[in-house]
């Protein structure tokens, strides 16, 4: 038991009574029954020489140096703690020596780092990771991080340094004789060149000699034969090199390939016997899992039976005693909820009655205040359109009373077949010669009396008096016909005496 204050660069790692999973703290109290280490979370360099292969079976070596800690966070460093510290640990010293020493953290690293660094190279050519160098960079970085934070580790940092060649590989060292021999031969072409623009100078100067010299020109004709001499054979020099160094390269690509496949079949072999190898413990291990969850389950249901027969007794016991309690309350309920029953009805009933009372009444209310709006909207209208007729007049166009008159009027005629009869009494202006008739206004309202009493009669059937006038049956003439005649002869009505 004691309190325990870490460094500034460690965590103090607790566990036992009390904890659930594992504490990570700066400072904490131990107790007996709890244990402790310290972790550092001081970051450490890893070197590495990788061995890979390109797309095109180009094997070379990769030097590489990561700085790599674990991540300074809670759960990170959980995962740290219960998975990288404390491997090979029998004794609190040794735990510390194995919490820092980080021994096998490096294998760990290592066979990350090999493994996603194989996997990038293996779909990357030779010519794009020189040339992409910093995105090589990234992507190794990213694919290891991903791997790494499984384990609460974190990089810091990497370095890869320049491509190597293997054993038995001279890729590179050809690669730079290739690019010597390559600055080498152009440094010759353009000496010659230098040269050539030297003789033809020169050339000149004798040619312009020779002209007066003869001699001087034989001589200039010796030296051009013999600088052609010199430049043929330097150019079939170069060019034997040039074929030379073809095939050394061609030879290296080749045996290059060949070693690459039997390597990469090498690994596979490899590959395919780990892979055999974890099979056949993961099946041993899931028989045995098998075979203990067997065990344990037969335990239980014995268990199980022995406790469902003491239950079963134990229930037969407390339902008797259950049944004879319930037959007592359930008379007791019975009469307490018929009169709760009743009590509830009398108030349902009383609360109905006053909340329909209250709704008829909220209901007039409404109504009455409906009808009050209304009456106070028709008053603005009235205004609006020039009085109450012009309201009217509105309120019979919007309710289309008019066209309702004048179906329901259409409707009441409909199939009377109504007969016409008109009436001609004579021209006024025949008795008296245009003059003033004193019998005039009497002889208009006896003139119209005959065309009246015969349509009376045609579409209702009624009879005049006899005093007054007396209907011809068929063609005869009747009273009107008697006072047209009498309106002819002079003036006076005594068709009308004599047919009366």
């Amino acid at each position: 038991m004691g309190y325990h204050v870490s460094d500034a660069n460690s965590y103090l790692v607790v566990t036992g009574g009390g904890i659930q999973d594992v504490k990570i703290v700066k400072k904490a109290w131990v107790w007996p029954w709890q244990r402790h280490s310290r972790i550092s979370i001081s970051p450490f360099d890893f070197e590495i020489t990788l061995q890979a292969m390109t797309v095109e079976k180009l094997q070379f070596s990769l030097p590489a140096v990561f700085t790599i800690g674990p991540d300074d966070h809670i759960d990170a460093l959980g995962k740290y703690a219960k998975i990288l510290t404390g491997k090979t640990a029998t004794s609190s010293a040794k735990r510390e020596a194995a919490a820092t020493g980080r021994g096998h953290v490096q294998d760990i690293v290592k066979g990350i780092i090999e493994g996603e660094t194989r996997v990038i190279v293996s779909g990357m050519t030779m010519e794009e990771i020189f040339k992409e160098r910093q995105v090589f960079k990234t992507k190794v970085i990213e694919n290891v991080q991903s791997e790494l934070n499984q384990f609460g580790l974190r990089i810091y940092n990497a370095n890869v340094k320049e491509l190597q060649d293997t054993a038995g590989s001279e890729y590179f060292k050809f690669l730079s004789r290739k690019a010597h021999e390559g600055a080498s031969n152009q440094a010759k072409v353009d000496v010659a060149n230098a040269m050539m623009l030297g003789n033809i100078g020169e050339a000149e100067k004798r040619g312009r000699t020779r002209q007066e010299v003869s001699k001087i020109d034989a001589q200039t004709a010796v030296l051009e034969t013999q600088r052609k001499s010199e430049k043929a054979k330097a150019d079939a020099e170069l060019a034997t090199t040039q074929v030379k160094l073809d095939m050394g390269i061609n030879l290296a690509n080749i045996e290059a390939n060949r070693n690459a496949e039997a390597k990469d079949a090498q690994l596979q072999r490899e590959v395919e016997l780990e892979r055999a190898q974890t099979e056949l413990e993961r099946r041993r291990a899931t028989d045995l899992v098998h075979a203990k969850i067997e065990r344990e389950s037969a335990q239980q249901q014995a268990d199980a039976r022995f406790y469902a027969q003491s239950k079963d007794a134990d229930g037969l016991l407390y339902k008797q005693q259950q049944d004879a309690e319930a037959g007592y309350l359930a008379t007791v309920k019975g009469a307490d909820a018929l009169v709760y029953k009743q009590k509830q009805e009398a108030e349902a009933n009383l609360y109905r009655a006053t909340k329909e009372a209250e709704a008829a009444f909220i209901a007039a209310k409404k109504e009455a205040e409906g009808i009050t709006e209304k009456a106070k909207a028709y008053g603005h209208m009235a205004s609006v359109l020039g009085g109450p007729q012009g309201l009217l007049q509105y309120l019979l166009l919007k309710s289309n009373t008019y066209e309702k008159l004048a179906k329901a009027n259409a409707q009441a005629i409909n199939g009377l077949q109504p007969k016409i009869s008109v009436w001609n009494t004579g021209d006024q202006s025949t008795n008296g010669g245009g003059g003033g008739d004193a019998m005039a206004s009497i002889r208009n309202v006896l003139q119209g009396l005959p065309p009246l009493l015969s349509t009376v009669h045609e579409q209702t059937g009624m009879e005049p008096p006899s005093w007054l006038a007396k209907m011809s049956p068929g063609g005869e003439q009747g009273p009107s016909q008697a006072m047209v005649k009498g309106t002819e002869v002079g003036g006076k009505v005594n068709g009308v005496e004599g047919n009366m």
